[in-house]
């Protein structure tokens, strides 16, 4: 069996050394001239890798590698002209720099999603280190569609668990925690 890229950060061991009092950083696309810049004042939240289809992921990774910050916290500072939203369709709308293709953050514009209020952002951008690895990987059948042998699933959670990342069809019990409750109070299960 082919060993997969699960993701440039973690393939030889997960090294990244969180720093207390990390407070953010500034996030810059892969473009060599001119690169767009965001800045995010804010930890890093929930830092996990995603099997998806829609996300970005460095070439030759299977994963891709999200946090979640406050939206209110990220700025675009530099080069904001060359950000375009990847599909205007989805839900998460994914801001792009149009000449690299690289996804500087992405937020949900509906106001009753239970995402509203953040912003998903991939921490391997940023340009000063201190933030938490990750410590999940979301949606982790998802990479057969985009093109994992379904054969070589059992390697590739075998290899997330050997990296101390736990593999789940969806998000972590602490996200799941919050979509349920969003979805409680929303039908007044809960008191707000």
């Amino acid at each position: 069996m082919a060993r997969h890229s699960i993701h440039p950060a973690v393939d030889d061991g997960v090294n990244i050394k969180t720093q207390p009092g990390f407070k953010g950083a500034t996030l810059v696309c892969e473009c060599k001239t001119d690169p767009v810049e965001v800045t995010v004042d804010n930890e890093y939240l929930f830092n996990h890798l995603c099997g998806c289809t829609q996300c970005w992921k460095p070439v030759g990774a299977t994963f891709s590698m999200l946090a979640a910050v406050p939206r209110d916290k990220v700025k675009v500072t530099k080069q904001g002209k060359k950000l375009k939203i990847v599909d205007p369709d989805k839900v998460l709308h994914r801001y792009a720099c149009k000449d690299c293709g690289v996804h500087m953050y992405g937020v949900v514009d509906k106001p009753d999603h239970v995402f509203h209020g953040f912003a998903f952002i991939h921490p391997e951008l940023s340009t000063q280190a201190g933030w938490a690895p990750p410590t999940f990987a979301a949606f982790v059948s998802s990479v057969i569609e985009g093109g994992v042998p379904p054969g070589d699933m059992a390697w590739v959670r075998g290899r997330l668990r050997e990296l101390g990342i736990e593999p789940y069809d969806c998000y972590s019990p602490e996200l799941m925690d919050i979509v349920a409750t969003h979805a409680a109070k929303a039908a007044g299960v809960l008191k707000a």
